[in-house]
């Protein structure tokens, strides 16, 4: 990268930034970042040849979803890389995955204002694609579940109902709602964990539901 400022920027977590007044965090480049993972993997997965929209959204949901950017990023040490703060640091989250998947977008997101799309799809070609295979097993349980709704066109949203916590230990609570009526919560250390997590609950009770009126 030219601009080894924006390279810094993707690697600090704003608990340090908290601490170093001077130093810009990586949340908008995280922003950034996870657009620009999808736009990639969007037009991978169409070149592929796969016809189904279906299956196109599932596959690449799967593919992007915090478990899969934790494993690519891990593949090149990012969690070695990061800048946290005092507290983070005490309390391991060198480990977290939703911290370290955050970095990675944040990186892709440098990438691209840094050196354009070209660059940036090298970069997604270099690091993601050898990795697509290990992500195969990973449930995306958000895209199930519109999956399972759409048959009947039933709506889901999902709803952040409460977040505690200090930054570093921060617990998300979600719920899903599908026609209006809640079917499922999840708690988690992430909104996209906590998504997946109620997901999870309102595909078993839809699934009990249908058993029970058979």
């Amino acid at each position: 990268m030219k601009n080894k400022d924006l390279l810094l920027q993707a690697l600090t977590h704003s608990s340090y930034s908290n601490e170093y007044e001077n130093s810009p965090h990586n949340e908008r480049l995280e922003f950034l970042g996870d657009a620009v993972i999808g736009l990639l993997m969007a037009d991978y997965l169409y070149k592929k040849g796969l016809e189904d929209e279906g299956q196109l959204s599932k596959k690449r949901a799967q593919a992007v979803c915090e478990e899969a950017l934790y494993k690519y990023a891990t593949r090149i040490n990012l969690s070695s890389k990061l800048r946290l703060g005092r507290g983070l640091e005490l309390a391991k989250a060198r480990e977290n995955p939703a911290i370290i998947a955050d970095a990675f977008e944040a990186l892709f997101g440098a990438v691209y204002l840094d050196s354009g799309y070209r660059e940036v799809k090298k970069l997604f070609h270099r690091v993601i694609v050898p990795n697509l295979k290990e992500i195969k097993e990973i449930k995306d349980f958000k895209s199930t579940l519109q999956e399972f709704v759409q048959i009947d066109r039933r709506n889901v949203s999902y709803h952040l109902e409460a977040q505690k916590g200090p930054s570093h230990k921060r617990i998300f609570t979600v719920s899903v709602k599908v026609d209006g009526i809640v079917m499922g919560i999840g708690e988690a250390k992430t909104k996209k964990e906590a998504e997946q997590k109620a997901a999870e609950v309102a595909l078993g009770k839809l699934a009990k539901e249908i058993k029970d009126n058979d």
